[in-house]
């Protein structure tokens, strides 16, 4: 499988408010390279300590950060309408993107999604529920800092990785989406 996974972690409940992005790139189901980088929001974006306490991304740990339009510009390439692009709750992480876009005034990103909380659910209905660490504890996957944007999409790659190994993937691209 190629693919690419992503993940974004943000200061507040406002989806553009983003502050970290993880991506990994998969080429023959190998890890082939990875991006990270925090991400400062606009002046006006409030981190709630909620969030910090999930992520533990303080407002001066993106100070000297670049903005979401910057970070952008590295990344589009990684968003088009023939690459899949996956994520471990992927509907937060694509609204996110799209928010963000929006916000900055960017052009829409057109790509393939994959969910891994939907693949896990389909198959593997017996664990206890299908968080990421839950997933990947069960399919004895590292997952080094949960919450860490990185640890997080390399998780969930390997996660989608481990099931188009088990089970074929077949079984996964009927639950591939068009943004």
């Amino acid at each position: 499988m190629n693919f690419i996974a992503m993940d974004f972690e943000t200061a507040s409940g406002q989806r553009h408010s983003a502050v970290s992005l993880g991506i990994a790139v998969i080429r023959d189901n190998q890890l082939v390279d990875e991006f990270y980088s925090l991400i400062k929001p606009d002046a006006d974006v409030t981190f709630e300590r909620r969030n910090i306490q999930i992520h533990g991304i303080h407002p001066e740990d993106v100070v000297d950060a670049p903005t979401f339009p910057e970070v952008w510009q590295q990344i589009k390439q990684f968003y088009t309408p023939e690459q899949l692009v996956i994520a471990h709750n992927a509907p937060f992480d694509n609204g996110v993107l799209k928010a963000s876009l929006t916000h900055y005034g960017l052009q829409p990103a057109h790509y393939l999604s994959l969910d891994t909380v939907r693949t896990s659910r389909k198959l593997y209905p017996q664990l206890p529920n299908h968080k990421l660490d839950t997933v990947s504890q069960a399919l004895n996957i590292d997952l080094m800092h949960h919450h860490n944007a990185l640890d997080d999409t390399v998780a969930a790659a390997q996660i989608l990785v481990h099931e188009a190994n088990e089970f074929g993937v077949e079984q996964i691209k009927p639950l591939v989406k068009v943004i």
